[in-house]
């Protein structure tokens, strides 16, 4: 574990698949000092690090739900991969309290933060954070998991190497088939295609995941006339096995959606996932060069097409949805130094400087 003189100290909270991955890299990186880690499952309670991460040896830290004593380690930042915005009310909890000690917060989850201002965000959400930002004269940053940096970082970078812009897409089209989440009820993926899943509701589309539309409006100066969304499912002809199990032969085996920003009456904006049980469901539907990539399409002067991928070419045999989630986590944690520079409050990706992950190579 690294203890530069000029290390970021930092506290991460949760061992899930994210904060898992995270802390593993975190250990031997030169700008950031791990000095604790937090965990809401009491199981997890008291062991060390290494063991719940499944390192090969011990890390001399144990896992505390104590937020106190971990408030009391004197963070440069918090690190937070807690649970997604179906746990607000814990979420909104442990990061104000972080935030009222003056410790910086750059976290992964409610989503619907990436954009604070974004209309949907009802103000018990956001202004206790507010609020805690300025007593303890801190930052609070979300990047998301949906990765919020592909579908704002990288559309908005690319905007800004056009004279003009008539649309821009930001399109995630990835295969599910080794994806553990909670696609099932999030997605009605592996439902019958009667289930009426919870993303398929515009609102709660819109809130959990569009965030970056109204955001991605306002760096280029229009206020949108509407955000709308869009909705399709692909059933199987034969049953597919997943990592959560098998698909049988006449459910919903990929979904496709959009969240447009919708200017002067036209589709300007547009956030878009295909996501699937296996490269070959829903031919039809749009894929990339290669398996598993975030795409950017703009149609401009000049137009402009990115694809990203992310790979594990380590041996460990971590497949692409693993190396998007690494990356995701990552955002966070390379994020601390500049969020620290920044005045108090809220920061959304368009507060940010470069971060070309100083200390990255080594």
């Amino acid at each position: 574990m690294r203890t530069d003189s000029d290390a970021k100290r930092v506290v991460i909270w949760g061992t899930g698949f994210v904060g898992k991955m995270v802390i593993a890299e975190v250990l031997d990186h030169p700008g950031f000092e791990l000095v604790g880690v937090g965990v809401s499952d009491p199981a997890k309670v008291g062991r060390d690090i290494g063991d719940i991460c499944g390192l090969s040896s011990d890390v001399g830290i144990a896992a505390t739900d104590d937020v106190d004593a971990l408030i009391d380690l004197q963070p440069d930042a918090l690190v937070h991969y807690g649970p997604t915005a179906a746990h607000a009310d814990a979420n909104i909890d442990l990061i104000t309290r972080f935030l009222r000690a003056g410790i910086d917060v750059c976290s992964t989850a409610m989503t619907p933060w990436i954009w604070p201002t974004m209309h949907l965000n009802p103000p018990n959400w956001i202004e206790p954070i507010t609020v805690a930002c300025e007593l303890g004269e801190a930052s609070c940053f979300t990047t998301g998991i949906d990765p919020g940096f592909a579908n704002d970082l990288f559309p908005m970078t690319l905007m800004g190497l056009c004279s003009e812009v008539r649309t821009v897409r930001a399109s995630e089209l990835l295969d599910y088939t080794h994806y553990t989440g909670d696609y099932d009820r999030e997605m009605g993926i592996g439902r019958p295609p009667e289930y009426r899943a919870m993303l398929e509701n515009p609102d709660i589309l819109v809130f959990a995941w569009g965030a970056t539309v109204p955001m991605i409006a306002h760096a280029a100066g229009i206020m949108l006339d509407d955000i709308t969304t869009t909705w399709e499912k692909w059933v199987t002809p034969t049953e597919r096995t997943t990592a959560k199990g098998v698909i049988e032969a006449g459910n919903v085996a990929a979904v496709r959606f959009t969240v447009n920003g919708v200017y002067r009456g036209e589709t300007r904006i547009q956030l878009e996932h295909v996501n699937r049980i296996g490269n070959d469901a829903a031919p039809d539907w749009p894929s990339g060069n290669q398996n598993d990539v975030y795409r950017v399409d703009i149609e401009g002067t000049p137009s402009i097409s990115q694809e990203t991928t992310f790979r594990f070419t380590d041996g460990s045999g971590r497949d692409a949805a693993a190396a998007g989630c690494l990356a995701t986590g990552l955002r966070a944690l390379n994020a601390v130094p500049a969020v620290n520079d920044l005045s108090p409050g809220w920061v959304t990706a368009l507060d940010l400087p470069l971060i070309p992950g100083k200390g990255t190579i080594r």
